[in-house]
């Protein structure tokens, strides 16, 4: 187990840095909205969903039905529906613990996921719920901070929301350099764009993510080709 927790929590190394000072941005705009760290603490344990919960305070100021809240939240996360379907099978060889992987895949946590493996002598299950733990872990202690930091201090907290912006440009930056295929990269980043020309910027995630999976599906032979490649070339260098 310790081997375990200390490769998750190398892998996870980029989402800490990332996860507490993005956490104490949504702490900071959660006190300012008059919530302290007890709320901070509960919402980032219970909801746990990123850039939804920076949404989340605007809608508490908003006076909104739980209802609305209930659908806006639904459709805002909805993307998680599609990037997790790659975990599916995954997912169900683990068990129970199955339950809180699905509830932690964040957009972060997927994306170490995806690109993290496993080292020699870790369970790969083990290894797995160990970085989607430290990932929320990393969250509550930044929302924490940030909540106990609004109430001793007094801040300017306009822009700070683009801290999750700045998240996902790191990982992708990472996630891009570490790629040998950047074709699923390409074809997500021309997706957006197309699509956000098309329906604006405030309906042209789902489109987006939509017509990304088409276009994946329908270049899965090529992507297959390019990763047996890689394999067989990372099995040659083992060997050697």
């Amino acid at each position: 187990m310790k081997k375990t927790l200390e490769s998750a929590f190398v892998t996870t190394l980029p989402v800490l840095f990332g996860y507490l000072f993005t956490g104490i941005a949504f702490g900071l705009l959660l006190s300012k909205a008059g919530y302290g760290v007890l709320w901070a603490a509960l919402i980032s344990t219970v909801v746990y969903a990123g850039s939804m919960q920076f949404v989340l305070v605007t809608f508490f100021d908003g006076g909104l039905s739980l209802f609305t809240m209930a659908m806006m939240t639904f459709a805002i996360n909805i993307r998680h529906s599609f990037y997790g379907l790659s975990f599916i099978q995954k997912f169900k060889e683990m068990g129970k613990r199955r339950l809180y992987m699905i509830f932690s895949l964040t957009d972060e946590t997927y994306s170490l996921l995806c690109s993290a493996k496993t080292p020699k002598g870790v369970d790969e299950k083990q290894y797995y719920v160990a970085i989607a733990l430290m990932d929320q872990i990393y969250w509550i202690i930044g929302s924490v901070l940030g909540s106990v930091a609004g109430a001793l201090i007094t801040f300017d907290t306009t822009g700070i929301d683009f801290a999750m912006t700045a998240l996902f440009i790191v990982i992708f930056v990472e996630q891009w350099l570490e790629a040998e295929n950047h074709l699923p990269a390409l074809v997500g980043l021309a997706a957006g764009i197309v699509c956000l020309l098309i329906f604006g910027p405030g309906s042209f995630i789902l489109p987006s993510l939509l017509s990304s999976v088409l276009l994946l599906m329908l270049l899965k032979a090529r992507l297959d080709v390019t990763e047996k490649a890689h394999n067989a070339a990372e099995e040659q260098e083992d060997a050697q």
